[in-house]
């Protein structure tokens, strides 16, 4: 399966599998969590929870590949998301599996983007702000995707 959007005036593709979220394009959440954002060049950014690599695979187009890392608890998800970004010209970011922040001692993020799994409550969510905050530089920002409007 694959899918094209546009962001900033580019084109992107991106192969994904039934198995990862979202497989058929760019979910609302997603779109609407990209709509708050404004990366500058340079800027670290930490895309937690790839799935495909949408999120950070964008960002690298304009922070640099160098400064984003891709995560994701699933092999496919890793290996996919890699494989975006060598399609979409962003080889050089780096892609980890890790179950959220668990298993990587990566800091002073500019950016931590999440559209988080909420298959039953919002505990993982919950805990990638619980131990996401320590990980941004100062004045950095954590933008994820909720299910419910005040949470």
């Amino acid at each position: 399966m694959a899918f094209s959007i546009t962001y900033h005036s580019q084109q992107f593709s991106f192969e994904t599998t039934p198995a990862l979220f979202s497989p058929k394009g760019l979910d609302r959440g997603t779109e609407a969590m990209l709509g708050t954002v404004s990366f500058s060049p340079g800027e670290r950014v930490l895309d937690l929870g790839c799935g495909c690599g949408v999120v950070g695979i964008l960002a690298a187009k304009i922070v640099g590949a160098e400064n984003v890392v891709m995560t994701d608890i699933d092999t496919d998800a890793v290996r996919i998301s890699q494989t975006n970004a060598e399609r979409n010209g962003v080889a050089g970011v780096t892609v980890l599996q890790s179950d959220g922040l668990r298993d990587h001692g990566e800091t002073d993020f500019d950016w931590i983007l999440s559209n988080p799994p909420y298959h039953e409550d919002f505990s993982v969510a919950k805990n990638f702000i619980m131990k996401g905050f320590n990980r941004l530089k100062i004045g950095g920002k954590m933008v994820m995707v909720t299910r419910r409007r005040l949470w």
